[in-house]
């Protein structure tokens, strides 16, 4: 039976998926109270409380990097630089708040702390800390921009973090294909390349075959930055063959990608982070109204509890 009908498929006995960089079954879900109220709230974003988090928390990082932005404008510091100190010390207040809050509703905070994510919440508070220390360690709260990586949930974003895993599966499943593609390319920017040297030569810029890899790499992939280029007939007609084979280049390893991609999406269907509040099992399909493993009612997408 479909798990959407009924709690039957408890029996199967599998556990859901978890999201390869946040596991929040490593950090230890709370069992019950504030904590576990806290922790839905946190770190599923498939609840409305869940969502509201996760919007404030992308306009206040946004808006802090803004001001971060803005501070570093000569003219906008002289005028504003108290301001943007306050905005700063309020948005890093509110950072501390949310990441000591993310320590106390797990079970297990060390190793939330030293998880990829704890150790980005930690960078994007430490700087401003720092700074009263060593002022010149400010432009590091840049760093906070990291956070984005974990609030893309937000807006149904479990969609933004499957296409992600997606297109990290179609690179790695691809990675031979891409291996063998760039090693072609490699051999023809050589050859090419040292073709250059022995056309042009010192005279016009090419001093060695190294150098003439670069121009060659540089065309080949239509950057042109213009600080090398040939002079004689030839030396341009190798160089015009070169921009038209890089237009060709570019498409090869992107149709690797999608078509990965397009054979992934036929196969897989996307989790969401709901959570069962009986044991704690996550990675349940958009319509589950059941847990897939211990069969109890799951709490609608919503927030509510669903039905009982």
């Amino acid at each position: 039976m479909r798990q959407s009908e009924t709690p039957s498929s408890a029996e199967h006995g599998e556990r859901a998926p978890h999201h390869p960089y946040e596991n929040p079954e490593r950090w230890g879900r709370p069992l019950q109270g504030w904590r576990l109220r806290l922790y839905t709230i946190i770190f599923e974003a498939d609840t409305r409380a869940g969502q509201r988090f996760d919007r404030w928390l992308i306009g206040l990082i946004l808006l802090s990097v803004i001001v971060v932005a803005a501070d570093s404008v000569d003219h906008l510091h002289a005028r504003w630089h108290r301001g943007f100190a306050a905005l700063e010390w309020g948005f890093t207040a509110l950072f501390t708040l949310e990441y000591l809050a993310r320590l106390v509703c797990v079970r297990h905070p060390w190793r939330y702390a030293t998880s990829f994510f704890g150790v980005v919440d930690l960078l994007a508070v430490l700087p401003t800390y720092l700074a009263l220390l060593f002022p010149e360690i400010h432009a590091l709260i840049d760093v906070r921009v990291l956070r984005l990586l974990r609030v893309f949930r937000v807006f149904k974003l479990t969609a933004y973090l499957t296409e992600y895993q997606a297109l990290g599966g179609a690179l790695l499943a691809s990675r031979r294909k891409i291996l063998v593609f760039l090693s072609v390319v490699i051999m023809v920017v050589l050859v090419l390349g040292t073709l250059m040297y022995v056309v042009e030569g010192p005279r016009n810029g090419f001093t060695s075959i190294p150098t003439a890899v670069y121009w060659a790499i540089t065309t080949m992939t239509t950057v042109g930055f213009g600080d090398i280029t040939p002079k004689t007939d030839v030396g341009r007609l190798i160089a015009s063959l070169m921009m038209l084979l890089g237009w060709g280049t570019l498409a090869v390893p992107t149709g690797i990608v999608t078509a990965e991609m397009s054979a992934q999406r036929l196969m897989t269907r996307s989790p969401t982070t709901r959570t069962c509040h009986e044991c704690l099992t996550e990675g349940h399909l958009p319509e589950a109204r059941y847990c897939l493993h211990c069969g109890a009612h799951l709490p609608n997408d919503q927030g509510g509890e669903g039905p009982r």
